[in-house]
């Protein structure tokens, strides 16, 4: 009864069976490749019998059962089908557009981009998500991932207004009289400090550190006529000479000083030059007359072969004999100044919008970023709304040259301005503006236009490279050419491992010939007049000068932070460092050079230079013989060469070094293996006797060669930058 109860069971099993075999075969024809078996069989569909302890004896073990089909779930075929309309979908596509813009139109990862790129000329090293590509290679993308592609609606950009400052012209009928600009120019240590402190009865030279103009200061002096002189007192350093020009670029006339017992001097040549490129009239200053070596003759005359024609020789330039330390001939200096100024007809409108320029900029503690400025339009007042380069003040308060709070600034007169969001640059132009969001949108037009400039430098400098990269790919293809697939695939894999080991190897060593700097200074100017002299580093394949940041203002913990991330040092020129900031650097091992004149911070840089450099082996001559006979002897069963030599100078010694040299040329360097004098060793041989000696090397040996002793010593190379001063 229980046996027959079974084969029912089983009879209806295979009849469902059957029916799931039906299933199946409308399933293929309905969905073609989405149905998948699990295992080929020539069985059908197995039964299941549902009373294990009922089976027959003679029924197969499970093992032998055969493998079910696998049939794709509903779940399984809309998941596939999901992915249909994505491969074969269209992307909008423009000429040009970055990786990861790419990446997202298409519905793929970066590095699906990556790879798709990865049989191309493109050098993937250079790529990052934000780099462009261009519409052949976009095109080729898409394709490779089976997709299509359509162009994009070119979405007309509208034209950007110009809203920077604007100066209007100036109306002849409000034009009023205003004090020149004088600028003092010359060679260092001629005398141009002292001369403006005589004008002006103050001692900023006893102030300056090495008695060297640091940086550029404007200062207004009253004459006893009652005129006003607006002076630019510029450096007379080497190292300033881009400072100077901008200062005759400001200024209305110019007073050269020559000391009367150097005469004409490198710099002297350099300032003419700068006033003429500014069109800008000049006084000559023929200094140090009270020196009895003084000859102003040859001053007048020496200046005529650089286009300086004194009045005398029937030239425009006025000539005057002073002595800046003794106080002679300043007036006379003085009234030829302010008569010129009457013939240049000096005026200005005192009543339009402020226009000025930046003489200096600084950043204060306490009043924050601050500008030594002249005013050359309109009359500058507390509250004016300025802007300058990328930055915009709101004026709070103004300085004259004594630090003493000043309510107006009329034009041609110097004043420091505070109320400055940001540090302008000096040489900048000064524009007053309406209101404070005039002022805004006055940077917003300067920071796009800048903005601009830069993408289109940027593409310039792409396109460039990947040129480069396509006809490097050309020259490699090329050389590939009669390779087949799989030899080609196993150089470029070869090319790809030996770069993947040799380059952190490389980066080290340029890494340890590298000095980073980071330069920070009291002004604007005085950290441009640095970077100029770092400029003009031209020892790059000694050691690799870095500039890793530059700024102004004390030393901050960001500053450490740098150097420690470059490994470099901090120079700090007028510049101060708190005690926290030394203490957490002494702790980090950064160095902090601080330093007040520039030519002792340039020099403690190429101290630092040189410390960088691989020391040199110097080889010092101890002293030298000459062969005059060769024998040999017999040691064990091989035959040695020995020389017998006479010490022509010095002495041999047997612990250095020694060198063999026969007609010039230097065939042998090592050590002797026996020094002997008769037949005694000797362990040094004096000038003047003789001596047989054999080499740690078997070398024959020709009448007439010389043995050279010599000492080897690192000494420490030096760079041979010359910074010109």
């Amino acid at each position: 009864m229980n046996r027959g109860l079974v084969l029912r069971l089983e009879s209806l099993v295979q009849l469902r069976g059957a029916c799931q075999q039906l299933r199946a075969l409308s399933c293929r024809k309905a969905w073609g490749a989405q149905w998948r078996p699990g295992h080929t069989s020539a069985h059908p569909l197995c039964p299941v019998l549902l009373y294990p302890q009922l089976w027959p004896k003679d029924r197969p073990s499970s093992a032998a059962l055969p493998q079910c089909r696998h049939l794709a779930t509903k779940e399984e075929t809309k998941r596939k089908k999901k992915k249909i309309p994505l491969i074969r979908g269209e992307v909008e596509i423009r000429q040009k557009m970055t990786i990861e813009e790419l990446a997202g139109a298409m519905g793929k990862d970066i590095d699906h981009i990556y790879e798709a790129l990865l049989y191309t000329d493109i050098d993937l090293n250079s790529l990052e998500p934000d780099s462009i590509l261009y519409e052949d290679h976009i095109k080729m993308i898409v394709q490779k991932s089976g997709m299509k592609y359509k162009s994009a609606k070119l979405k007309e950009e509208k034209e950007r207004k110009n809203t920077d400052a604007v100066k209007p012209p100036a109306d002849p009928a409000v034009l009023s009289p205003r004090p020149p600009v004088v600028t003092i120019l010359g060679h260092v240590d001629h005398g141009k400090t002292t001369l403006l402190d005589s004008l002006r009865k103050s001692q900023v030279a006893s102030m300056e550190a090495g008695g060297i103009t640091q940086h550029i200061g404007a200062f207004l002096v009253h004459m006893p006529s009652g005129e006003k002189i607006t002076f630019l007192d510029t450096p007379g350093h080497a190292a300033f000479s881009a400072m100077r020009a901008r200062g005759t670029n400001v200024t209305d006339i110019v007073i050269l000083v020559v000391a009367a017992e150097d005469g004409v001097m490198q710099q002297t040549i350099e300032s003419i030059q700068h006033a003429k490129n500014a069109g800008v009239p000049l006084i000559l200053a023929i200094n140090k007359c009270d020196k009895p070596e003084a000859d102003p003759e040859r001053v007048k005359k020496e200046l005529l072969a650089h286009d300086v024609v004194c009045e005398e020789f029937g030239g425009d330039v006025q000539a005057v004999n002073i002595s800046a330390l003794k106080g002679e001939n300043l007036m006379v200096l003085a009234e030829a100044t302010v008569a010129l100024a009457e013939m240049l007809e000096l005026k200005a409108d005192a009543t339009g919008l402020v226009e000025g320029t930046v003489i200096e900029s600084r950043k204060d503690r306490g009043k924050g970023a601050l500008t030594t400025a002249i005013i050359q339009r309109g009359t500058l007042r507390k509250g004016c709304v300025l802007v300058a380069g990328k930055t915009w003040a709101k004026v709070r308060f103004m300085f004259d040259e004594n630090g003493k709070a000043v309510d107006a600034a009329p034009p041609g007169i110097p004043v420091e301005i505070m109320g400055w969001k940001d540090v302008p640059s000096a040489g900048d132009e000064i524009l007053e503006v309406e209101s404070e969001q005039r002022a805004h949108e006055v940077i917003d037009w300067r920071n796009y236009v800048e903005q601009q400039e830069k993408l289109k430098k940027d593409m310039e400098v792409i396109e460039a490279k990947q040129k480069e990269h396509r006809m490097e790919y050309e020259q490699k293809q090329q050389k590939l050419a009669h390779l087949t697939w799989r030899q080609r695939k196993a150089v470029l894999y070869k090319a790809s491992k030996h770069l993947m080991f040799q380059r952190p190897t490389e980066r080290r060593e340029v890494d340890e010939n590298t000095l980073s700097v980071i330069v920070k200074g009291d002004v604007d100017g005085s950290v441009e007049a640095i970077l100029n002299i770092l400029d003009s580093y031209d020892c790059e394949d000694e050691c690799k000068l870095d500039i890793v940041h530059f700024g102004m203002g004390d030393i901050s913990e960001n500053d450490l932070s740098l150097a420690e991330a470059f490994n470099g040092v901090i120079y700090g020129f007028s510049v101060n460092a708190n005690q926290s900031v030394k203490k957490l650097a002494d702790k980090k091992g950064i160095k902090i050079k601080l330093h007040n004149i520039i030519y002792k911070l340039i020099d403690d840089l190429k101290e630092e230079l040189n410390s960088r450099l691989p020391p040199a082996m110097v080889e010092t001559t101890i002293g030298e013989a000459s062969v005059l006979d060769t024998f040999s002897v017999t040691v064990g069963k091989n035959k040695v060469p020995v020389a017998g030599c006479r010490v022509q100078k010095g002495l041999l010694d047997r612990k250095m070094k020694f060198k063999l040299i026969r007609k010039g040329d230097v065939i042998w360097k090592g050590s002797l293996s026996s020094l002997k004098h008769h037949k005694d060793d000797a362990q040094v041989i004096k000038a003047g006797m003789d001596c047989g000696l054999s080499l740690d090397k078997n070398l024959e040996f020709n009448i007439g060669d010389d043995i050279i002793c010599y000492e080897e010593t690192e000494v420490q190379q030096t760079t041979s930058w010359d910074p010109g001063f």
